[in-house]
């Protein structure tokens, strides 16, 4: 677990990164602006957490480990609307999975509520605030648009006296829901909107997951987050560029609040991917309209959904590296996530012999009823990792795609006539194909050479193709779902169009008639293991009440990779 360290205030960073987030804190460490790193991770627990996040995730608990910081995990829960412990703990859970810990501390904007009251009555006693009768329709009329000024209510100019006497009414719940806001009295004129009188509370007879009944008035994100920020001693606020705007109302708050501490907001570029939508609305309405299986869908961009099809925390965190932080939005490609993970599991995932399309091969001069154990490596680029015995016999399964009755010169697997590499075992020749009554291949008849055992030969014969291959009698029955980009388009929804016109129909398949090997009949679920030839695969939780299933991760072919090169070159 990657944990934030305990803070110290003179340290020099860890890490060899770079970029202008980090330039900034280790300018304001090098000329005493502050003495010591605090970031925190704030996610709104009203959805699950997606790849963008990982990248905030990475990038605050990455900067307060390399400055031997902290950096806290705090939830803005001020909308109960929303919010459901279902996604606290699922939020929880996906930043332990990347492989960071937040130990003791642990916050929720909810644990300010008293505090953040009694500064809402600050504000209203310095006269920069006011109780406005103004429906959410009114309001949003009256604050004017980009080219015009906003139009003041009637109500803002209210005594100090009335508005703490209203105020403290609407607290006790003796008016309606959106009768009554509190808003921050500025600018109605300013030229960033946000500073229009923003709303900082709402009336809302909603319970809340953590305090119940307790309140039936809640803080507005703006107001709770950058006080949050000051109660807890952040020293750099780093959010996305869609706050940019909001900053400076950020600051305001700062500035006109006795707060215990000066935080400051600095945003970043968010992550864009092609062929992907991180939009939570989007993601919701992908959920509840039945497009996907749950926020856990192996095609789903959530921290879940990637974890399940078998994406490594590893994989996610080298991403976050690759791509940096920028100061400008710009679009990445999916490959380059793809290769991250691909890079990783090259490195770790064991080998394993699957056949998603079974055809039976015939040994007719192996012997009935004899079954060997072949050596069989575990992963050739870690020769640490071993071998494994998998068992060999008569009658095998191939993959169906590996032969071809009418082959043309350049393809090298098996065909009448031709001889193969099995392997890790034997050479085989195929003498023989048996047809059914619609001339449907069915079946291969081969003979196989006993001096070529393990896949050498004595002679130093090489057969240009080999093929991976389950004993019949040994193979395990599995279910195989193949998965691709959720959305075909790079760019879904543009041009006009409506991106749920994008969904790609064949982002999933399911294939019910595979075999793996028995060393996978019993998988642990989570694991990402390499189907020789076919790509990577990992079990899913469905395993559990029945025969094995794997979603695949990936295919085993890098075209991000193969491109790079060739810009390179």
């Amino acid at each position: 677990m990657l944990s934030s360290a305990t803070m110290d205030t003179h340290t020099a960073p860890t890490s060899e990164k770079s970029d202008f987030i980090r330039d900034i804190v280790a300018a304001d460490l090098r000329d005493g602006r502050v003495g010591g790193v605090m970031t925190r991770f704030p996610p709104e627990p009203n959805g699950y957490l997606h790849i963008g996040h990982a990248k905030s995730i990475c990038l605050n608990f990455g900067i307060a480990s390399e400055y031997s910081g902290r950096c806290n995990l705090r939830f803005d829960d001020t909308n109960p609307v929303k919010e459901e412990q279902e996604y606290l703990d699922a939020i929880k859970a996906d930043v332990h999975w990347l492989g960071f810990d937040w130990g003791e501390h642990l916050y929720y904007a909810s644990d300010y509520f008293e505090q953040l009251y009694d500064w809402a009555v600050y504000l209203i006693g310095q006269g920069k605030a006011y109780v406005d009768d103004l429906s959410a329709d009114e309001i949003r009329e009256h604050r004017g648009t980009l080219t015009e000024p906003g139009v003041e209510s009637p109500w803002r100019n209210r005594s100090a006296e009335e508005n703490l006497d209203l105020f403290a009414r609407m607290r006790t719940g003796e008016f309606s829901d959106g009768s009554r806001v509190l808003r921050a009295k500025i600018d109605m004129a300013s030229g960033n909107i946000n500073f229009r009188d923003p709303v900082i509370y709402r009336i809302l007879h909603v319970a809340h997951p953590r305090t119940g009944d307790a309140w039936c008035i809640y803080p507005s994100y703006d107001f709770a987050h950058g006080q949050s920020d000051a109660i807890e001693g952040i020293t750099h606020s780093i959010c996305t560029l869609e706050f940019q705007d909001h900053r400076p109302l950020y600051d305001w708050f700062i500035d006109n609040l006795p707060v215990p501490s000066t935080p400051h907001q600095y945003e970043f570029a968010r992550l864009n991917l092609t062929h992907t939508v991180l939009s939570k609305r989007v993601l919701l309405r992908l959920v509840n309209d039945g497009y996907v299986h749950g926020w856990d869908d192996p095609r789903m961009p959530t921290l879940s959904g990637i974890r399940r099809r078998g994406f490594p925390a590893e994989g996610i965190r080298d991403f976050a590296d690759m791509i940096g932080v920028a100061r400008a939005d710009s679009v990445v490609e999916v490959g380059m996530l793809e290769h991250a993970v691909r890079d990783v599991l090259n490195r770790t995932a064991s080998r394993r012999f699957a056949v998603l399309n079974p055809l039976k091969v015939v040994i007719e001069n192996f012997p009935e009823g004899q079954v060997e154990e072949m050596d069989v490596m575990n992963n050739p680029e870690d020769p640490s990792s071993g071998t494994r015995k998998v068992p060999f016999s008569r009658e095998l399964w191939i993959e169906r795609e590996d032969f071809m009755e009418d082959a043309p010169k350049k393809f090298f697997r098996l065909a009448p006539g031709r001889e193969v590499r099995l392997r890790s075992a034997y050479f085989v020749t195929c003498t023989e194909v048996v047809k059914d009554g619609s001339g449907e291949i069915v079946e291969l008849r081969c003979t196989y050479d006993p001096a070529t055992r393990g896949g050498s030969a004595p002679d130093e014969r090489r057969p240009k193709g080999t093929l991976h291959w389950l004993s019949a009698a040994h193979a395990v029955p599995a279910e195989i779902r193949l998965y691709d980009h959720l959305f075909a388009s790079p760019f879904p929804g543009s041009d006009g169009r409506d991106l749920f016109d994008d969904l790609n129909p064949d982002s999933e398949s399911v294939l019910s008639e595979c075999f793996v090997e028995p060393a996978l009949e019993n998988p642990v679920v989570g694991v990402t293991v390499q189907f020789e030839r076919l790509g990577y695969f990992c079990a899913d939780p469905d395993s559990a009440s029945g025969a094995p299933v794997f979603n695949r991760t990936l295919t085993l072919k890098d075209t991000w990779a193969k491109v790079q090169a060739q810009a390179t070159s």
